[in-house]
């Protein structure tokens, strides 16, 4: 395979976020085309619940439980994968939230939280993987957004954090693939509005039921993108034609941009009072599904 990595049947993947959404989807998919998969997220029951499935369908599993804003416990995830499986092929940071919020209605905990997950989760990833995979090649994937080039109305910390994510991820592969000239692939996934739990996980301060902005794409679209970098690599990676034209208005033509981007902000909520304003953003949602509300699994 390009860049020296492995066909994913012969692969030991480990992915973060694991318990839901594009994390979710992503692992069972590995896990179907042979690959070893290390599922890495807080809600571990879901967790087990998930490699029980696997296994009973003959894939190799093994569940950590890992809130990723802790190094500790990101270094034992790698730690464990090396212990049952000897080794670490593909990482895949994709453990993210969101906060529904004008960015001067947001608490600063609640934004420090939200960094802690979806930038410093990134980078303690990152840096608990590039040892395992610089010893003998391999492709650490982050999951970034559209909105790490453009941004979002409501969800204005969560645009701060994917640009962080995509600044981090770009300076890290000059230093890896180009200075080092190590066997490392390094990707950024940019998918658009994806068909996820991920409204129903935000922290929510307004006073409606917050949604993605139509038009969402699957998240198996996205899994077959994130492995498609586990075995050929990549840079920066658009899934969705809506992320293809939003990240080119915010390069060339930033001031339209801006004005398409406001009219997301009416776009994000339901005609309905919140169901949860609290989320995932401090505890484990439990959901396990892939797919939002009104999909089942």
């Amino acid at each position: 395979m390009a860049n020296g990595l492995k066909p994913l049947a012969e692969q030991v993947i480990v992915i973060t976020g694991a318990s839901s959404g594009i994390g979710l989807c992503t692992a069972r998919m590995a896990a179907e085309r042979g690959a070893s998969v290390v599922l890495a997220a807080r809600s571990d029951a879901v967790l087990d619940d998930v490699v029980q499935e696997l296994s009973k369908n003959g894939a190799k599993a093994l569940a950590c439980a890992v809130d990723v804003a802790d190094r500790q416990q990101v270094e034992e995830v790698a730690a464990r994968a090396i212990a049952e499986f000897g080794r670490i092929d593909t990482w895949v940071n994709d453990a993210g939230v969101s906060i529904y919020a004008r960015i001067d209605e947001v608490s600063e905990e609640d934004a420090r939280r939200l960094f802690d997950t979806n930038f410093w989760g990134v980078f303690n990833g990152s840096l608990a993987a590039l040892p395992h995979l610089k010893g003998q090649g391999g492709a650490l994937i982050n999951i970034g957004s559209e909105v790490s080039d453009a941004v979002i109305p409501l969800q204005g910390i969560y645009s701060a954090s994917k640009h962080a994510v995509k600044g981090f991820t770009d300076a890290l592969r000059v230093e890896i693939e180009d200075i080092d000239k190590a066997p490392v692939s390094i990707t950024l996934i940019q998918p658009t509005a994806v068909d996820t739990p991920y409204p129903e996980n935000a922290k929510n301060y307004m006073d409606r039921e917050p949604k993605l902005p139509d038009p969402m794409i699957e998240p198996e679209k996205v899994a077959e993108a994130i492995l498609k970098a586990a075995v050929e690599g990549g840079r920066d990676v658009k899934v969705g034609a809506m992320s293809v034209l939003n990240t080119t208005m915010a390069k060339i033509a930033p001031s339209l941009g801006d004005k398409m981007s406001a009219k997301q902000a009416d776009r994000q909520q339901k005609p309905e009072a919140p169901h949860d304003p609290e989320g995932a953003l401090y505890e484990a949602s439990g959901s396990g599904r892939v797919h939002g509300e009104g999909k089942k699994g």
